[in-house]
């Protein structure tokens, strides 16, 4: 239901309340006073903003259908420059002495047009790469060209990627090994040895510090990777003795992915920063200070320590990193580091988009009873029946017990063979009948009854949608992630309805029935009523960051129409780039299939078919005109 207060004439107003646009935005996006979703990459220049409907016009003509994962490539060169502006203006402000340096992790999106992007809109800031596997560093190595830019080298890795990377130092990169096991530097100092050249060396720590959120087990004593205080020590020694020590060059810790809160980010940076004091006094060069990924998305608006939030903004965040950093290292007279940061969620997370159209609805409506039953209606029916009849705002409790009790009767009764189909059929209009009329007087209570609290959802209507929940938002359905959703259109009219999202696979778990809220988590999406088979759009949105190369083929739906835009000025804009999604003949060769084959087997059945009378050679062209075009159709509905 919408809240009372939020009725009357619907404005434009209204809508970004409701939907919460303003607040987890961070001004890239807005609504008209056409009521159409708007994005706007110039956030000071309100004659960039472009309609979202007009992109997807756009789309539509050029012969691609929904869904579409729209790129807007002015989000991702406008997130880079804030992130490092808003480190340059800290470091400034507060005259250290070091600098910054950004590195993007690739496993964030892995998608090619994003890693060279980044690349490109990064350049002038020397933005470089993080690398997480042999493959990530080949990729990197291909589209990086600015050699002020780092690499940093985590994960496992085995003769064949460390000698890449001592090749990729030799050639002037300035690529970094963090040592994350203790096995690692025996291989590191080998290699480099055999082949004559002197290796950048970083430590990953484990810290005594946690941050809350998803990824908590990130960091502690307990996290996966990374060495403790005595493996540090031995590794010094070891370096000592090798008369390698110069070669260690960098600090590096994870504390986690997401993290809400500024306190958990000061406390893991003051601890690591001891750390690197100790390793100058060890001897070390050092020189590079690398605190990881963690800066949070807002990704509900509620500025909280919620999950899916963080009580900072990203100036802040900046400027409680250099503090802490000069908090530790200034009275012991170390100098400044260059402070590396691995964020990728925030650096990707608003470039994308999910655009899709809702194929069907199937509504809750009240039903419409009679106004007395028959004399042989079964007692426990009547009884449903007065209960419907006698609802009030003081007994919503007692009628909502007593639906439940009745109704549970009667389908036990039913089991028994004592009350017909039809009745039951007709109990169960009664039962929803009720459940909306509590759901109608539930909010014109001050405090309603914890049980009813999310009876909305139970009558929320069913909006099935042209996408797959596990290929394109798999956090959604994995670990809960909420993302921005609502409406591109129809905002300057109430969203009467309120509904869940199905996906289009045959998989429960393929909906989405948990929504931002600003103080809450919604079990429901307002959304209007579709008219006469028109066309739905909605958009969800902040979906850059790990949802693509996460994507799996649940139902065999494959990757999605992408399309690529570049906003201008004046608020004209190009189509960059597309790239069609997979076909249906793409993902069963996925899952080994061979189309070639498919098809010649098909053939003969179909042959088989003509000669038992079934079908005509003339109907045969026609089937396997079907099966073919089905094998090179989009594995999405087609319009």
């Amino acid at each position: 239901m919408i809240k009372s207060e939020l009725l009357g004439r619907w404005t434009k107003e209204k809508s970004e309340e409701l939907y919460g646009i303003k607040n987890w935005s961070a001004g890239y996006f807005s609504i008209s006073d056409k009521g159409e979703a708007m994005v706007n990459p110039y956030k000071d220049n309100p004659a960039a903003a472009v309609s979202f409907m007009d992109i997807i016009s756009g789309i539509r003509e050029r012969g691609l259908d929904m869904p579409v994962l729209l790129r807007i490539e002015n989000l991702l060169d406008s997130q880079i420059s804030f992130l490092n502006e808003s480190f340059k203006s800290a470091i400034e402000k507060l005259n250290y002495k070091g600098s910054y340096r950004g590195v993007y992790p690739i496993k964030v999106n892995q998608q090619q047009q994003v890693v060279e992007e980044v690349t490109k809109f990064g350049q002038r800031y020397h933005h470089g790469l993080e690398v997480g596997s042999k493959a990530e560093l080949i990729a990197a190595l291909s589209v990086m060209k600015d050699k002020e830019a780092c690499i940093i080298c985590n994960g496992y890795k085995d003769e064949e990627f460390i000698d890449l990377g001592l090749y990729a130092i030799k050639m002037g990169f300035m690529l970094f090994f963090v040592i994350e096991m203790p096995g690692e530097l025996d291989i590191v100092m080998e290699r480099s040895q055999l082949l004559g050249i002197s290796p950048n060396i970083g430590i990953r720590i484990k810290l005594s510090a946690k941050a809350g959120g998803h990824w908590t087990e990130s960091g502690g004593d307990r996290s996966i990777f990374g060495l403790n205080m005595s493996q540090i020590i031995e590794m010094v020694d070891i370096l000592k003795e090798k008369n390698m020590l110069g070669s260690l060059k960098l600090l590096h810790y994870h504390l986690g992915s997401q993290i809400p809160n500024i306190r958990d980010i000061r406390s893991a940076v003051l601890e690591a920063t001891c750390i690197y004091a100790e390793l100058v006094k060890e001897g070390a060069p050092m020189g590079y200070l690398d605190l990881g990924g963690g800066l949070a998305v807002d990704y509900d608006g509620s500025n909280t320590n919620y999950t899916n939030s963080r009580n900072y903004n990203v100036e802040e965040y900046c400027t409680d990193i250099v503090e802490a950093v000069m908090m530790i290292l200034d009275p012991a007279e170390v100098p400044h580091p260059i402070i590396i940061t691995e964020s990728g969620r925030t650096t990707v997370a608003y470039y994308s988009v999910l655009l899709f159209n809702v194929l069907d609805v199937e509504k809750f409506m009240e039903y419409e009873l009679p106004e007395k039953l028959d004399d042989d209606t079964p007692e426990q029916v009547k009884n449903l029946y007065d209960v419907y009849k006698s609802i009030t705002l003081k007994n919503i409790q007692e009628c909502y017990n007593d639906a439940l009790y009745y109704r549970d009767e009667i389908r036990d009764m039913f089991k028994h063979g004592k009350i017909s189909l039809r009745q039951r059929a007709f109990s169960e209009k009664i039962f929803w009948n009720i459940i909306h009329q509590i759901a109608k007087n539930k909010i014109k209570l001050k405090h309603a009854p914890p049980e009813l609290e999310d009876i909305e959802s139970a009558i929320a209507d069913i909006y099935y949608c042209n996408f797959s929940v596990f290929q394109s938002i798999p956090d959604s359905w994995a670990i809960d992630q909420l993302f921005p959703i609502m409406p591109l259109h129809r905002l300057l009219e109430m969203p009467g309805r309120n509904a869940v999202l199905a996906d289009i696979t045959c998989d429960c778990d393929g909906k989405i029935d948990k929504f931002i809220d600003l103080h809450d988590v919604r079990h429901t999406l307002p959304v209007h009523d579709i008219k006469n088979g028109d066309d739905y759009y909605l958009g969800i949105f902040l979906v850059g960051a790990y949802q693509e190369t996460l994507g799996d083929l649940h139902n065999l739906f494959g990757d999605t129409n992408v399309v690529s835009i570049r906003i201008h000025p004046d608020g004209h804009y190009d189509f960059v780039k597309e790239i069609h999604g997979d076909s249906v003949s793409d993902v069963l060769s996925y899952v080994e299939f061979d189309p070639r084959l498919m098809l010649e087997s098909f053939r003969k059945k179909a042959e088989k078919a003509i000669s038992e009378g079934l079908i005509s050679a003339s109907e045969r062209k026609e089937i396997m005109q079907a099966y073919d075009n089905g094998l090179r159709g989009y594995t999405y509905y087609e319009r």
